[in-house]
């Protein structure tokens, strides 16, 4: 398998935290060159690059490990350059990658407010994965001339048009598909990507041998139908269906005084459902998920739609989703205000006539429902690869036809026709910034159900200020990628 190790601690000071990840993940390297029967260690692959190292790099790839992820929350923020600079001083030939949250994620635990470093260590082949930031894009000075198959992103908050940013790299994948998240810091909002960085984006791309699962898990319940932006100035949203907005808003919020004539409602009701409005998000879709949102959509429970994709080529089957629950193409934002004045709501991203739109509350129960579902749909995804591999491989191997090529009795030696099937050998989750142990119903709740689902599989992963996957920006989702061996 391509092996996955990840270390993770608290400490007052990032260095001794750090000393107690190293100590972990090397406690499990020698473990697993003890398996493997890798005696070299690190220190000895250095010149990889060199004229003589590269027969070096493909005896050890596989082995040691050659790609880190770092994740850290906003305690050790101010000291991301000596933290990364400890890094790889101590494995100079990995190439690190990460960002800040106010909280970060390992296998079962979180450290959400509190000082928190994790790091995953994996070994993939060299030719397959590139480092990328604003000083050293995609084909950067020296880098292979290939194509990336998908990319990890991390973001700083601040970046201006950071959706047009985001759908643009997109573009530059062959199946389009970015995961990743936004960095979360109470101070500076910090990146790694072989650096230290702010602002833009940075993050790590893959080549077609790095073959991923991912999906996403929504946070928001509908509390209606989803009804189509017929109206719209900016991101003051005039009309739904041909109606005024504001009504439909009171309405599915199950308000007094909601009026479908459009007609001006009084102050002090709108004054009475300030509370109320706080709690309320919106959900939209792009116009073409519109139309397939709004037929799918029952009055009485919410917009049932239903969104299933992968990293690879290949789409994935769609599968059904819990009853009162959001797909994949929607976008929560905040709602920021009304408007009595002209029957009207205004949201936190530029609308447009023809987009999807509905009313959503955070709901711990649907959050904890369709979390589960997405960790058991990774799960079938990569059992179902590995049904496909095992069916096929007896006809994709040749028959031995001399007696020799046999393994003797007792050996432990594969027999031909038997594949090694896809498992899970690593995971990264990103999780909102809003979500957590706290939103679950205790301390690293959140993470405990996805080992629950998953098994004791190596992960690492932050709580964003914004999810990324496909090509879009999310809020209040957690987005879940899987590496398959």
């Amino acid at each position: 398998m391509t092996p996955f190790v990840v270390g993770h601690a608290t400490h007052p000071q990032w260095s001794g935290a750090l000393a107690l990840v190293i100590a972990q993940l090397e406690a499990q390297l020698e473990t697993q060159r003890g398996e493997t029967g890798t005696t070299r260690r690190a220190d000895d692959v250095k010149g990889v690059h060199g004229a003589q190292g590269a027969q070096g790099a493909q005896n050890t790839e596989g082995a040691e490990p050659t790609l880190g992820w770092v994740y850290f929350t906003d305690a050790y923020a101010s000291a991301a350059a000596p933290l990364l600079a400890a890094l790889r001083k101590r494995w100079p030939e990995i190439a690190f990658v990460g960002t800040v949250g106010v909280g970060v994620a390992a296998a079962g635990v979180e450290y959400f407010d509190e000082p928190g470093l994790v790091v995953m260590l994996a070994s993939l082949p060299r030719s397959q994965f590139q480092v990328f930031s604003g000083q050293a894009g995609l084909r950067g000075a020296g880098a292979p001339l290939w194509r990336a198959a998908t990319a990890l992103v991390h973001a700083d908050p601040a970046t201006a048009d950071l959706a047009e940013l985001l759908a643009e790299l997109a573009e530059r994948t062959e199946t389009g598909y970015l995961f990743g998240g936004v960095a979360a810091s109470r101070g500076r909002a910090v990146q790694l990507a072989d650096g230290v960085f702010e602002g833009g984006l940075s993050g790590v791309a893959f080549g077609p041998g790095v073959h991923i699962v991912s999906r996403v898990t929504q946070g928001c319940m509908p509390l209606g139908p989803t009804r189509r932006v017929t109206a719209s100035d900016g991101t003051v949203v005039l009309a739904l269906d041909g109606r005024p907005a504001l009504p439909q808003l009171l309405r599915d919020l199950g308000l007094a005084g909601s009026d479908e004539t459009g007609a001006a409602l009084p102050p002090a009701r709108l004054r009475a459902a300030v509370p109320r409005l706080r709690r309320t998000l919106v959900g939209l879709t792009g116009p073409a998920a519109a139309d397939v949102a709004t037929d799918a959509a029952d009055v009485s429970a919410g917009a049932a739609g239903h969104s299933s994709s992968s990293a690879s080529p290949a789409a994935s089957p769609a599968r059904a989703r819990p009853r009162g629950s959001f797909g994949e193409e929607v976008r929560v934002r905040h709602l920021i205000g009304v408007d009595p004045a002209r029957q009207a709501f205004a949201v936190a991203e530029r609308v447009l006539p023809g987009m999807g739109l509905a009313f959503c509350e955070r709901d711990a129960a649907a959050a904890r429902r369709d979390l589960m579902r997405m960790c058991t749909e990774v799960r079938d995804e990569v059992e179902t690869r590995a049904e496909a591999l095992h069916a096929a491989a007896p006809a994709a191997s040749p028959a031995p036809t001399a007696p020799a090529m046999r393994p003797a009795v007792g050996s432990e030696q594969p027999h031909a026709d038997t594949a090694p099937a896809p498992r899970i050998a690593g995971a990264l989750y990103f999780s909102c910034s809003g979500r957590g142990g706290p939103h679950f119903g205790g301390p690293s709740a959140e993470l405990q159900l996805v080992r629950h689902a998953l098994g004791d599989v190596p992960l690492a992963g932050f709580f964003a200020a914004g999810e990324i996957a496909h090509r879009q920006l999310y809020g209040y989702t957690g987005v879940l990628t899987v590496f398959t061996d």
